[in-house]
């Protein structure tokens, strides 16, 4: 076995950077879906609960997924389980461009591209809770800051992509690039400082020499008697219903209320930008003031913005909304890793962060699928916005009262 020592340059700042890139690019592209619609409608004349529908699928296998990837990369690693997911997802929109019916849109994106986005999050961002401590949140904020980033050029760059080469050959040119990307950069990931013979923090001692010896924690069957798991999960289960509606429909509804196709896409990549800020202040923040202070002012930063969505109507009010909703969406994404790993500890922590996924994503399916529901019954969005602030105000109440557990395996957790 390497010793442990304290060398010049740390590796998990290598960790950073590729999960940083692998983030923007997939997230980027899976995020801008809500583009898709446009084209998919005019090409076969789907309804928007149709087109809905494949997302809400593939949040759920992304959940499921999320679950057993999550599992793996406790257990073999990441640079592994991260490489079939670029697989996973390369094929997934590769097929894409030979779509022809609703079947295939359910197969294609909702389970294969979901299979692969299931190792998306939940990967790096484990793998980053065991190289850092002391900021796990900034460092999990800047590698979501990734996401961000891509949030803001793959909605222009996929419109562009449309409009020059059509929809069929944009998916496979998104194929290439996902295939590269993943594949090289899941190289460079490793899942212990242990195995590169550095530490924790690059100064943190250990006793023992074990791979996973310094790693504290709840077991899994321990962590799921906790009121805390289920808490979280219910939280994260409102706040991805919420986002992935927005997600979904915010540039039809601007459309619908007059707004040209490509001006709508950059409400969109403005969500993603101002997520940026999001994502690094929150993930920062949280380790000064503490991951639930940080999750209640991005859940009162979504309550805010989805009270300003009631009445928006102008193409300045989305850029508004998407300023005060993008900095809460940001924020989520980065204190969700570091918060499962403040309450359980590491020792399980990709099975649970994957559980967590899981019970978000079921939120993160029906969401936009009852969403597209309602338009097409009511044609209006307005009930659904109602119901997305009547779940945010349940959201902060679950936050509110979550408390710390006492002890996790005899470490007491600090607040």
């Amino acid at each position: 076995m390497k010793n442990a020592k304290n060398p010049p340059f740390f590796y998990g700042y290598t960790i950073i950077v590729a999960g940083f890139f692998i983030q923007a690019v997939v997230w980027g592209t899976s995020n801008s879906f809500g583009v898709f619609f446009d084209p998919l409608i005019k090409e076969f004349g789907w309804s928007r609960a149709t087109i809905s529908g494949a997302a809400s699928l593939g949040f759920l296998v992304h959940g499921i997924s999320s679950i057993a990837l999550g599992n793996l990369n406790d257990r073999f690693g990441p640079r592994l389980i991260m490489s079939a997911c670029g697989l996973f997802l390369c094929l997934g929109f590769l097929l894409m461009g030979i779509l022809n019916s609703v079947w295939q849109l359910y197969f294609f994106y909702g389970l294969i591209v979901s299979i692969g986005l299931g190792g998306i999050d939940v990967i790096p961002l484990s793998t980053v809770s065991r190289w850092f401590h002391r900021k796990r949140g900034m460092m999990s904020g800047i590698v979501k800051v990734g996401t961000g980033v891509g949030m803001f050029i793959m909605p222009f760059f996929i419109n562009w992509l449309f409009n020059n080469y059509g929809w069929r050959n944009s998916f496979i040119v998104l194929a290439f690039i996902i295939i590269v990307v993943v594949l090289s950069l899941a190289q460079f990931l490793v899942r212990d400082p242990i195995l590169k013979g550095q530490l924790v923090d690059n100064g943190i001692s250990h006793t023992s020499g074990k791979q996973n010896a310094y790693e504290e924690g709840l077991t899994f069957k321990e962590a799921i008697h906790t009121r805390q798991l289920w808490t979280v999960c219910t939280v994260y289960f409102i706040i991805l219903f919420c986002v992935y509606t927005i997600i979904m429909h915010i540039v039809q509804h601007a459309i619908d209320l007059g707004i040209q196709s490509s001006v709508a896409a950059g409400v969109l990549s403005t969500i993603g930008g101002v997520s940026i800020t999001g994502r690094f202040l929150m993930g920062g923040a949280s380790d000064k003031i503490g991951e639930k202070s940080a999750l209640l002012i991005c859940l009162l930063c979504l309550f805010l913005a989805l009270c300003w969505l009631q009445v928006i109507h102008t193409l300045w009010m989305f850029y508004l909304f998407a300023v005060i909703y993008g900095f809460a969406h940001g924020g989520f994404f980065s204190l969700v890793s570091p918060l499962i790993a403040k309450f359980f500890g590491t020792k399980s922590h990709g099975l649970l962060f994957g559980i967590v996924i899981f019970s978000s994503t079921i939120g993160g399916a029906i969401g936009p699928f009852v969403a597209g529901y309602i338009f097409d019954v009511t044609d209006s969005y307005k009930i659904i916005f109602f119901i997305l602030i009547v779940l945010c105000t349940i959201a902060v109440a679950l936050t509110v009262s979550l408390k710390p557990l006492s002890k996790v395996q005899g470490n007491l957790i600090e607040r």
